[in-house]
This record gives structure tokens, C-alpha cells and sequence, in this order.
């Protein structure tokens, strides 16, 4: 029996689809590279354009997309960097986002992450893999240009700190902030409300205007994100 499939571009987030499969809406991305998966992720065809269905189990940013985020950070030729970017799948989507005349700067700690990263940076033009440690933006000040959006996604205790050191060299005047929390590698003995609540005070101390906190169960346990903008 034929699906009935039918797609739309969320007004509010460039770059974001939705596409509806016999009545059940699911995030996608265009994709950057036609008939290539990365994680193993759906791919669609819809009168000759090829989505890819973005798991909101698989990706914090997805999650975040179901859980009510108002609109994205970035969008087609934006310049973002990427702090723990992992083996690639939240990052491709983003680089699908993005677009052909985006980039996305991914920095990966991480030996055997990076090598996995590495294969999908190959396939993708607009991807620059950084085999560094985001507590040490120095390092790879010579190969990061000033960028629109900062996404981080770290398993440190002081990941809002690490962030914001990062947009102090290299986020625009205005420009957009992502913090995926991780409330059991910030503090085990916390009660999850409590670290959330903690980072973002350091956010705004480091001079970040939060605008939305967004708590990601039941996709991600114990985990929430924090979207906001840098020295408004």
C-alpha cells in the first residue's frame, strides 16, 4: 500500500522540514548528498528531493525540534561551530541545514569518534573535522573563522563555561548559542532542575540572553538544552 507523504519547510527554521507520513509529522534536512545515509537514518524521496528523517533519539537537536524549540539558530550559508561533534550524526544535519554555501566547524576530542567523523566530513564538502579539545579554543584559533552559531554538546562538568570561552573568540556580536546540558556529567549528586538552573546562570553571567530552556526527555534522559544570544 502507497505512504502518503507530504512535505513542508518550517517557516520558522530555515532549513528544517517536516515531513508528514500517513499522519505522523517527523523532523528531516534536506540532504546535502543524495542517496548517502550517515547513521543509518530514513531517507525520502518527495517529487525528486531527497530528506532525511532526523531521529530525535539519536540527536539532542532533534529532540529539541519536538520539544518545542521556537526556531533555529542558524540556517542556509550560516557559519557554525560544532564543540563535541562526535561521530557525525547531529553535525551532518546540521551541515544539511546549512547548505552548500554554510560551514560547519566540528571539533571532536575524541580518537575513535574522529575517525567515524572523518568518513562523514569526506562525503561533505561544508564539514571541517578538528581533532581538538573545545577547553583549548587557541588551539584552533588559526582554523576557525568568526561564526554565526555556536552548538555545544559536551560530556564536561563545565560545559557552560567551556561554551562561552569558545564565543569569546569566535561568535559574532548577536550571534546564537545552543547548550545541550548534561546534567549527570555536570554533577551526579544533583537533582537534574538544579544543574540546569546552575549553567544557565553561568550563561548569562558570561553574557548570554537565554531565551529558551527546553528539557528533552523522553528522548534524552536527564537532559536539556538551552538556546540563547551572545552579547545582546
Amino acid at each position: 500500500m502507497e505512504r502518503l507523504i507530504r512535505v513542508r519547510e518550517d517557516r520558522g527554521m530555515r532549513g528544517v522540514f517536516w515531513l508528514s507520513i500517513d499522519g505522523v509529522d517527523h523532523p528531516a534536512t534536506l540532504n546535502l548528498v543524495p542517496r548517502r545515509t550517515v547513521y543509518g537514518e530514513r531517507l525520502v524521496n518527495v517529487e525528486g528531493r531527497e530528506y532525511r528523517i532526523w531521529d530525535p533519539f539519536r540527536s539532542k537537536l532533534a529532540a529539541a525540534l519536538l520539544k518545542g524549540l521556537r526556531g533555529m539558530p542558524f540556517g542556509p550559508g550560516d557559519a557554525v561551530l560544532y564543540l563535541g561533534a562526535a561521530s557525525g550524526t547531529t553535525s551532518s544535519h546540521v551541515s544539511d541545514v546549512v547548505g552548500p554555501g554554510g560551514l560547519v566547524y566540528c571539533v571532536e576530542f575524541a580518537p575513535r569518534p574522529m575517525r567515524d567523523l572523518l568518513r562523514v566530513c569526506n562525503q561533505r564538502p561544508n564539514m571541517v573535522p578538528l581533532l581538538e579539545d573545545a577547553r583549548h579554543p587557541e588551539r584552533y584559533r588559526i582554523f576557525v573563522n568568526r561564526v554565526d552559531a555556536i552548538y555545544c554538546d559536551l560530556a564536561q562538568p563545565n560545559q557552560a563555561e567551556i561554551m562561552a570561552d569558545n564565543a569569546v573568540m569566535f561568535l559574532k556580536d548577536g550571534g546564537w548559542a545552543m547548550l545541550a546540558i548534561k546534567a549527570r556529567s555536570v554533577d551526579v549528586t544533583e537533582r537534574p532542575s538544579k544543574v540546569y538552573e546552575r549553567e544557565v546562570r553561568v550563561l548569562r553571567g558570561r553574557g548570554f540572553d537565554v531565551l529558551q530552556v527546553l528539557r528533552l526527555e523522553p528522548y534524552a534522559i536527564d537532559h536539556a538544552i538551552a538556546i540563547a544570544i551572545y552579547g545582546r
